[in-house]
């Protein structure tokens, strides 16, 4: 390291009692990080592309500085999705610095994962006072049964008014509307299990039928319609 002949003529003065970064939460104990593999925790965000036409959601459990999970979920442009799968090939293993300088494929993942930087080192992940912190496949919790993204797809036009296409619950089939042609409740199905059962082997009317719920006043309704067709 090289000084400037300035400094080199300076004298040498104590500095004061020096004690270090203010300790942050993880996973249940407060640790004054120092280094990336100090850091430890699950958190989860959003980011978005440069012209903000698509956004992810990423989630990432670290353990010691080296991200050990990630969920990566994509709403926007089709080419996200393959941008997805590849950055589900490169996150885990890495410590969440190369990470962040890794070029994770589509813009919405990397600014995702800066945001998540900054959560994670700053001590703002959700694991912060979970003692031990979160095991590896906790993201997939968020997931559910069938292991489906949560999604809300809605179609609304000031002529025709809106059109619930899906929601948490599932696939909208059928929409009820009362008198007055205002949605009082639907009818869902739940794609993920559905499609387990049917892969174990159960018919596919019948796991069909096994996998349709409904919602709100469904069974009071005085017309029923296919949002998709009608």
């Amino acid at each position: 390291m090289q000084n400037t002949h300035e400094v080199e003529q300076m004298t040498c003065i104590a500095r004061g009692p020096n004690h270090g970064p203010a300790p942050i939460p993880e996973e249940g104990k407060w640790v004054q990080a120092r280094e990336i593999k100090d850091i430890s925790g699950f958190t989860h965000g959003v980011g978005w592309c440069a012209p903000q036409q698509g956004t992810c959601k990423l989630s990432l459990n670290i353990k010691d500085g080296v991200i050990q999970e990630a969920l990566v979920e994509t709403i926007g442009c089709t080419g996200m999705t393959h941008s997805a799968a590849m950055a589900g090939e490169i996150l885990p293993g890495k410590t969440i610095l190369e990470a962040l300088n890794t070029d994770l494929v589509c813009d919405a993942i990397n600014t995702a994962m800066r945001e998540l930087f900054l959560q994670i080192v700053y001590g703002r992940s959700q694991s912060s006072f979970s003692e031990g912190g979160l095991p590896i496949g906790s993201s997939l919790e968020d997931l559910g049964k069938g292991l489906r993204s949560t999604t809300a797809t809605i179609f609304s036009t000031v002529e025709k008014g809106p059109r619930y296409l899906e929601l948490t619950e599932g696939y909208i089939t059928s929409l009820a509307l009362d008198k007055d042609n205002q949605i009082i409740g639907y009818q869902f199905l739940k794609l993920g299990p559905m499609l387990e059962q049917i892969k174990k082997g159960t018919d596919a009317n019948e796991a069909y039928q096994k996998n349709l719920g409904t919602y709100g006043r469904y069974a009071d309704a005085v017309r029923y319609i296919d949002p998709r067709h009608e």
